[in-house]
Parts: C-alpha cells; sequence; structure tokens
C-alpha cells in the first residue's frame, strides 16, 4: 500500500505538503503513511481516494490467482506500451 501511495503521488509529481492538502489530511501523517507507519483506516481512506487508488479486502484463499491475474494484466500492459524494436 505504501509504495501505490508514493508512486501516484510521484507519477503526479506532487510534493509531499500539496499531495497532502489535495488529500485533506497533515504532511506529517502523509509522510508516516508513506514510511510504513500507523494512521487511522478513515484517513488512508481519504488518501487512497484522493489518489485515485482503491483498496479491495479479498479472502486469503482469493489472493494466489487475483495476483496471477494482475502479473498477466500487468504483462499485457507493459508488452503494448513498448516500443517495436523492428520499427525505426
Amino acid at each position: 500500500m505504501v509504495r501505490w501511495v508514493r508512486n501516484q503521488r510521484a507519477q503526479n509529481r506532487l510534493r509531499i505538503d500539496d499531495t497532502a492538502a489535495l488529500c485533506g489530511v497533515s504532511g506529517d501523517l502523509l509522510s508516516r503513511l508513506e514510511n510504513g507507519k500507523s494512521v487511522t483506516t478513515e484517513k488512508l481512506l481519504a488518501v487512497l481516494q484522493s489518489l485515485g487508488l482503491r483498496m479491495l479486502i479479498v479472502p486469503a484463499g482469493d489472493v494466489p490467482w487475483i495476483e496471477a491475474a494482475l502479473s498477466e494484466h500487468r504483462a499485457t500492459l507493459d508488452a503494448q506500451t513498448q516500443p517495436d524494436p523492428s520499427k525505426p
């Protein structure tokens, strides 16, 4: 989760204070979240929603096939965004 929040902020080229203001939380809270420290669920969800992220809770038994499907989807997206080496 920490990685996703930080990556989303970096992709949008936002400073931590700007992101915190956008999310309606303090810069200290966002920093704690990005560093894996404890924050309330309410604040976590506010940050995720503001950054266009969602948290999905699934039964543990479903995790392997969900991870496999996501991995396959990412590979497909990566293949689509890679330049074709046969084209100059």
